[in-house]
């Protein structure tokens, strides 16, 4: 990774990450290979851009302040920060007791209502949305990495920090559920 390979001795990403459990000054590298992605991951799930930009700021400060309980376990690093990010949008909500943002497009709209089984019209669209209002943080979660930011199992696996074939069943049961729901 040449853009941290300002000192030789550091040749890959998690060389990066244990100088930097060392010495905070080794952060900023990630903080800026990171920052941009983890931002437009907290605002779409935010009503608007300064708190993005808040939970953002916290996101890496406690990335930053846990970097030595952090350990590699197969998954990118970029994993450890969004299941830290997903936790402080969550916390957010709680703590202000306001109602968690989904931003949509049609085209999700319409994935998910296919998915489901069903053709799209207005009244499925309109039952699709009241149904996402009800989901819980962690049920909303899977759906909105897997349909509106188009993540694989995989990826959602490594976010939520559970298995890949888990991430696909809790996937599907969230849709089962909304099937139900819409009908």
């Amino acid at each position: 990774m040449s853009t941290f390979n300002k000192n030789r001795n550091i040749k890959s990403e998690k060389d990066l990450i244990n100088f930097a459990k060392k010495n905070s000054k080794y952060f900023a590298p990630i903080y800026k290979k990171y920052h941009e992605q983890i931002f437009r991951f907290v605002y779409q799930r935010m009503d608007n851009q300064d708190d993005a930009a808040d939970i953002t700021s916290q996101v890496f400060l406690k990335a930053l302040v846990n970097l030595n309980k952090y350990e590699f376990r197969g998954h990118p690093f970029s994993s450890w920060l969004y299941r830290i990010a997903l936790n402080e949008v969550n916390q957010h909500y709680r703590k202000t007791k306001s109602k968690r943002t989904v931003n949509l497009d049609e085209n999700n709209i319409k994935e998910i209502i296919e998915e489901t089984g069903n053709s799209f019209d207005e009244e499925k669209r309109n039952k699709l949305l009241e149904t996402l209002s009800f989901l819980s943080p962690e049920k909303l979660s899977l759906i909105e990495l897997r349909f509106f930011e188009k993540r694989s199992f995989k990826e959602i696996g490594e976010v939520l920090n559970i298995t890949e074939n888990n991430a696909k069943v809790r996937t599907y049961r969230v849709l089962k559920e909304m099937k139900k729901n819409m009908l």
